[in-house]
C-alpha cells in the first residue's frame, strides 16, 4: 500500500537519474526490498533511512515530504505552511466533506464545518491534567481531535484554518502552535489476531516517531536520547514481534515526550483518539487476554508518571481497565454521556441541523427528528452527525448509522447474560423505554456483568438517558428509529434466529399476504433452539411482540391494553393509510390432540366478540394463531373500511 514516504522515496530517486536496481546495489539492499519500500509493503529502519538519505542527497524530511524550516531567533524545527496550501484559499460555496475527519483537510477542501471549537476552550480551561471523554462512533471525536492537534501544535502554522471560528475570540487563541504534540489515533488499530494488532499498533507510534526525525541529528538532544530514541524507532521498524520489542513499544510514548520536551522546552500536549479500539477489537475476535496486560502497561506508562507530560486527552467509546490503567491518577477526570462537560461539542445540536439542511437545501421535518434525534449529552440533545450528514448529501431517510464493533460485542453478551438482562432487554424492545442499574466505571469486558453491559449500550449510541432516578439507576431508551435497525438484528441474535426471516414476516403483515406471513412465522419457531422457552400462550406473544416492535416507523404497538370489552394480546395502529392496522391474538395447547384449526377460529372470534378494533379506523386485519409446541396455525380476516364509533 503507497504511503507518503513510499511517493516522496519515488519522486526524488527517479528526480535523481537511478534506477530501482541501482538505489538498492548504492544501499547494499536487494532489489526486492528495495521495491518494496517504493511500494510500502515495507519500511527501512533508521540506518537505512540514513543511508538512503545520503544516495539520494535530500535530508530525512524530505522523503516524509516536508519542507522544515527555522523559526527566527530560536532554530526550531516547523513545518513549512506551504506544505500545506493554507494561504491559497479559493472564494467558492463550501461542500460538504463526508467521512472527512482531519481538519486541516476539512479546512483545506473549503467544506461546510459546524463549528465545534469551543472544544478547544474547554479542554484548556480545565483543572484536570487527564482527561478521558466517551461518545459513540461517528459522533465527530476524531475530527476534534485532529482540530485539536492542529491549535496546539507548534510545528504548524494553524492561523488560516482557525479563520472566522468560535475560538478566535477567546482568551486562549494566543496558545495557537504553541506546544509539541503527539497525537495518536488507534481509529484503525484494530485486527483478527493478537500479532497483526501489535503489528497496527507500531505502525501506529512509528509514524508520530517519523514527524520529529530531524531533531535528532540537530544537537539539542543528549547523546543519551538520541540513542534511546533510534533503538525505540528501529524496534518500531521491525517485522517480528518480540520480549524486547514489546517493551520498547510499551516506554515508547514516555520517551517520545521526553525529546519533544527537551527539544522545545515545553512540555507535551499528548492527544489518543480511539484509545479503546484495540481493547474492542481483541475482544470480539476472542484474543482479549493476550494483549491485555501489553496495552495496559502501553497507556499507563504513557501517562502515570510522565514529567514530561502538560496535558492528557483521550477519547473512546468507554472507561477500560480501571483498576490498571487509571488507578493512582489523581489528575483525571472521565466524561461520559451524562456529564455537561463538552456536551455540545460531539454531535449536532437541533440548531446547528436546521443551519446546515438549509444550507444544503434539504428539508428539516418532524420525521427527520423521530429518524435521527433522541441523543442526550450531559444537558444537551444532539443529533447522529453522520447520519445528518448523510441525509442532506444524499436527501434520502436511510440508516447510514454502522456500529458493528459494539454490535460484535452485544452479540456476545446476550448469548451469556442471565434472565434477568433478558427481562430488561425485551421490556426495552418491547416497550421502548426500560429503568435500569448502569455502571460506566468500566467496560463490560473488564466486568461482564448486566450494570456494565447496560453501561456500553448507552456509551455506544444504542440506549440513551431520558432520567437519572437515583444514583446509578437510569431510564433508558432507543433513541431513534435509525438505532431500531440495530435491534432488529440483535433481537434476531437473541432469538436465535434468521433476521431475514424475521424481515420477511413482518414485511408479509404489512402487505396483508397472510399465507407467507405463516409460513415466516412457522419458519421462525421451527428456527427457535429446543431450550427456548414456549411454555404457554405469553411465550409466543412476548416473542412476537419482540419483533412486532420494529414495525415502530409504521405502526403504533399497544400490547395487553383494555380496548373494547378485553385485553387484546397485541394491537398495531397503522401510522400511514397505505398499511392495514393489524390485531394478533394467540391461543395454546400443550395436546396434540387438539384442534389447531378450530382453536385459531376462537382466537379470531374473540378479536371481533370482544371488539379489540373498537379504536381503529380504516382498514383491518385480524390474525389468531394457535400454537401447540412449535406448530402453528394461523386463521385471518380484513375488514377493507373501518370507521371508529369514538
Amino acid at each position: 500500500m503507497k504511503t507518503k514516504f513510499s511517493e516522496y522515496l519515488t519522486k526524488l530517486r527517479k528526480s535523481r537519474g537511478y534506477t530501482q536496481a541501482q538505489t538498492a546495489e548504492k544501499l547494499g539492499v536487494s532489489r526486492s526490498t528495495y521495491t518494496n519500500y517504493e511500494n510500502g509493503n515495507r519500511t527501512p529502519d533508521f540506518e537505512v533511512l540514513e543511508r538512503i538519505s545520503e544516495v539520494l542527497v535530500c535530508s530525512l524530511d524530505e522523503l516524509f515530504g516536508r519542507k522544515p524550516i527555522y523559526v527566527a531567533n530560536c532554530d526550531i524545527l516547523k513545518e513549512d505552511s506551504i506544505l500545506y496550501n493554507v494561504a491559497d484559499i479559493q472564494e467558492e460555496k463550501p461542500k460538504l466533506a463526508i467521512g472527512v475527519q482531519d481538519f486541516r483537510d476539512l479546512r483545506e477542501k473549503q467544506a461546510y464545518y459546524v463549528d465545534k471549537t469551543q472544544f478547544i476552550e474547554q479542554f484548556l480551561e480545565s483543572w484536570y491534567q487527564i482527561t478521558l471523554i466517551t461518545r459513540p462512533r461517528r459522533f465527530g471525536k476524531t475530527l476534534n481531535m485532529s482540530m485539536l492537534a492542529e491549535f496546539l501544535d507548534c510545528t504548524k502554522d494553524s492561523s488560516d484554518l482557525f479563520c472566522g471560528t468560535k475560538i478566535t475570540k477567546s482568551v486562549h487563541y494566543k496558545e495557537l502552535n504553541r506546544y509539541p504534540v503527539v497525537f495518536l489515533s488507534f481509529l484503525n488499530v484494530k485486527a483478527g489476531d493478537a500479532e497483526s494488532l501489535c503489528y497496527a499498533l507500531k505502525d501506529t507510534v512509528r509514524a508520530e516517531y517519523e514527524r520529529f526525525y530531524q531533531m535528532v541529528n540537530d544537537g539539542r538532544l543528549s547523546e543519551f536520547q538520541v540513542k534511546e530514541f533510534n533503538m525505540i524507532y528501529n524496534s518500531l521498524c521491525q517485522e517480528s514481534i518480540g520480549k524486547e520489542i514489546e517493551n520498547h513499544v510499551i516506554r515508547s510514548i514516555a520517551v517520545l515526550c521526553q525529546a519533544l520536551s527537551t527539544y522545545y522546552g515545553e512540555k507535551v500536549f499528548l492527544l489518543l483518539d480511539e484509545y479503546d479500539t484495540p481493547f474492542m477489537s481483541a475482544n470480539s475476535e476472542g484474543y482479549y487476554d493476550e494483549v491485555r496486560a501489553m496495552l495496559n502497561r502501553f497507556l499507563a506508562t504513557s501517562l502515570k508518571g510522565n514529567d514530561y507530560l502538560q496535558k492528557a486527552i483521550l477519547t473512546g467509546i468507554q472507561r477500560i481497565a480501571k483498576e490498571n490503567i487509571f488507578s493512582g491518577l489523581n489528575n483525571l477526570v472521565v466524561c461520559t454521556v451524562q456529564d455537561e462537560d463538552y456536551d455540545d461539542c460531539f454531535g449536532f445540536t437541533e440548531q446547528e441541523v436546521k443551519e446546515l439542511l438549509a444550507y444544503c437545501k434539504a428539508e428539516f421535518s418532524d420525521e427527520l427528528k423521530k429518524m435521527y434525534d433522541g441523543y442526550h449529552f450531559g444537558s444537551t440533545d444532539v443529533y447522529n452527525p453522520w447520519s445528518i450528514s448523510c441525509y442532506a448529501a444524499r436527501r434520502r431517510m436511510d440508516s447510514y448509522w454502522v456500529n458493528t464493533s459494539e454490535n460484535s460485542i452485544l452479540r456476545n453478551a446476550l448469548e451469556v447474560q442471565g434472565r434477568s438482562f433478558e427481562k430488561e432487554y425485551e421490556a426495552l424492545v418491547t416497550e421502548g423505554e426500560v429503568e435500569v442499574t448502569v455502571d460506566f466505571s468500566m467496560a463490560y469486558y473488564e466486568k461482564m456483568d448486566e450494570a456494565n453491559l447496560w453501561g456500553l449500550l448507552v456509551n455506544a449510541g444504542i440506549v440513551t438517558i431520558t432520567k437519572e432516578i437515583e444514583e446509578d439507576y437510569y431510564r433508558l431508551r432507543v433513541p431513534n428509529l435509525e438505532v431500531w435497525k440495530v435491534f432488529k438484528e440483535l433481537t434476531a441474535c437473541h432469538l436465535k434466529i434468521d433476521e431475514r426471516h424475521m424481515e420477511k414476516m413482518l414485511n408479509a403483515l404489512k402487505r396483508k399476504d397472510m399465507e407467507r406471513f405463516a409460513e415466516e412465522y412457522q419458519r421462525v419457531l421451527l428456527e427457535l433452539p429446543s431450550y427456548h422457552d414456549l411454555k404457554d400462550e405469553n411465550s409466543y406473544h412476548m416473542m412476537t411482540l419482540g419483533m412486532c416492535a420494529f414495525l415502530r416507523k409504521d405502526y403504533d404497538i399497544k400490547s395487553n391494553r383494555e380496548t373494547g370489552e378485553g385485553r387484546s394480546d397485541i394491537c398495531l395502529y397503522a401510522k400511514h393509510d397505505r398499511y392495514p392496522n393489524l390485531i394478533l391474538e394467540f391461543k395454546y395447547t400443550k395436546d396434540e390432540k387438539d384442534d389447531l384449526e378450530k382453536l385459531a377460529e376462537k382466537a379470531l372470534e374473540q378479536i371481533k366478540e370482544k371488539q379489540y378494533d373498537a379504536e381503529m379506523t380504516g382498514e383491518v386485519c385480524y390474525i389468531g394463531l394457535a400454537h401447540c409446541g412449535k406448530k402453528v396455525t394461523v386463521h385471518s380476516t380484513c375488514d377493507q373500511q373501518r370507521i371508529s364509533p369514538f
